[in-house]
């Protein structure tokens, strides 16, 4: 276990990502999870990774709704990696309110895809390493 926290960005519900009920649609709750992953990256200092022909990919996304966000509501996004052993990983995202409320839990499968060859890598986890990305931003497991 690890006393860590993982990396967290800051969001604001705009009234454009509401559906006819009022709360955020669907669809942006997916949206605010790749935001946080994507700055989590990019904080992590992930340049290397995609000039050396690696990126990172989405195969798989899973969302449990716990409670709406409606307009002017803040969240906090986090994201934390998983690694085990094959060619994925995985990329939890936690989306919470800042009175300390989950309104969603989003689990992603991800792979770490080579741009020409357009297959995944085995051991992400050593590719992403081998970049000189720091986990430590990434994964409270690293």
């Amino acid at each position: 276990m690890t006393d860590r926290e993982p990396f967290r960005t800051h969001l604001k519900v705009r009234t454009y990502e509401l559906d006819v009920l009022g709360h955020v649609n669907h669809a942006v709750y997916h949206s605010y999870g790749e935001v946080a992953r994507l700055e989590a990256f990019e904080a992590s200092g992930d340049a290397d990774l995609r000039a050396s022909g690696l990126a990172v990919v989405l195969l798989e996304s899973h969302i449990v709704y716990r409670r709406e966000l409606r307009a002017g509501d803040e969240v906090d996004v986090s994201c934390d990696l998983t690694f085990g052993d094959g060619k994925v990983f995985w990329a939890t995202n936690l989306i919470t309110k800042l009175d300390g409320t989950l309104s969603a839990e989003i689990k992603c499968t991800c792979g770490l895809m080579d741009l020409d060859k357009r297959k995944l890598v085995a051991d992400p986890r050593g590719r992403f390493e081998q970049a000189g990305v720091d986990l430590k931003v990434l994964s409270t497991g690293a």
